[in-house]
């Protein structure tokens, strides 16, 4: 893969995706849970087959964040139906920042990009960031989803070795 199809890789997962996902949440900021979202939906890629062979397609990856959403919610003893409550209202004139989940993200997806050969990040090194997320909103979830992390990184780390996105 060229150089600048892995950096188009980037910027349609982020500029494009993650950020949108960001509005449709009402979001100012794009967090770790938008770049899931955003990677679950690259259809036709590696990445995406990764996700939907572990149950997390898009529609999969919405459902079990709204799952710990509730559940966060209720160990503060708040009791809510995420299916219940009315949907965010995006506003199309906001352009959400990158948030601190997404930085820290980011900083694994380069250390993998290293640690795997080097090169400029992918959409595959972009998941193996997510998959070594150890707190948080993407982590409960992917706990919460029965996600047996270490084996589908290993995937996304061959996936990524091979250059597929």
């Amino acid at each position: 893969m060229s150089g600048s199809t892995a950096a188009k890789d980037v910027r349609s997962v982020l500029v494009r995706g993650a950020r949108e996902e960001a509005r449709l949440d009402g979001s100012s900021t794009i967090e770790a849970e938008h770049v899931l979202l955003a990677l679950a939906a690259l259809e036709g890629t590696a990445t995406a087959r990764l996700l939907a062979a572990a149950g997390l397609n898009r529609d999969g990856v919405r459902a079990v964040l709204d799952r710990e959403w509730e559940q966060s919610l209720a160990v503060a003893g708040v009791r809510i139906d995420a299916g219940q409550l009315p949907t965010a209202t995006p506003d199309p004139t906001r352009t959400p920042r990158i948030g601190e989940s997404t930085v820290r993200l980011l900083q694994r997806a380069m250390d993998a990009s290293s640690e795997l050969g080097g090169g400029r990040i992918t959409a595959t090194h972009m998941l193996v960031g997510v998959l070594d997320t150890k707190l948080g909103r993407v982590s409960r979830a992917l706990d919460l989803a029965g996600v047996d992390r270490a084996a589908l990184r290993a995937l996304a780390a061959e996936s990524a070795q091979r250059g597929e996105r």
